[in-house]
């Protein structure tokens, strides 16, 4: 069973059930794996099916994390991609500004997220130029917010 990640947490989301007996592959090789175009159109289906039922705002808000993740990525790294941060804090930005109103229930999540990311952003931009070390000036937390602006987990650090 996969799931979705939601301000509220992880939401269970069910998988049709494979159509042989065997187990399923580990992974997609591009061999024929006994799957027939007939069974993986039907599949396929299923998961549209899934996936229609899903709340969008749950969809698109779950997109903004995996952009917010990508800046917190590109900003940790060492050193710092801004040129790749700055893409995705855009596109971050263009639909969590661009959606206001419409992002359901982690939108103020989402919004505290992106103005941390926007803050980071310019204080490793700041370190850099100044020639400072990024590490000392501020830390990037990989993990999307919580509802209270919080990261997801505290590990004590």
């Amino acid at each position: 069973m996969s799931s979705l990640w939601t301000p509220d947490g992880e939401r269970p989301v069910g998988r049709p059930s494979p159509p042989s007996a065997g187990p399923p592959p580990d992974t997609f090789d591009g061999a024929d794996d006994g799957m027939d175009e007939e069974a993986l159109a039907a599949q396929v289906e299923a998961m549209r099916a899934e996936l229609a039922n899903a709340p969008v705002e749950v969809v698109v808000a779950n997109h903004c994390y995996g952009l917010f993740e990508l800046a917190a990525v590109y900003l940790s790294q060492q050193p710092p991609l801004l040129e790749q941060a700055r893409l995705a804090i855009d596109a971050l930005g263009c639909l969590v500004d661009g959606l206001a109103g419409r992002l359901g229930e982690g939108e103020s999540a989402l919004k505290e997220g992106l103005t941390n990311l926007r803050l980071a952003f310019v204080q490793i931009d700041g370190a850099q130029r100044a020639g400072a070390s990024v590490d000392a000036v501020v830390g990037v937390d990989a993990e999307p917010p919580t509802d209270d602006g919080a990261p997801a987990s505290d590990d004590g650090g």
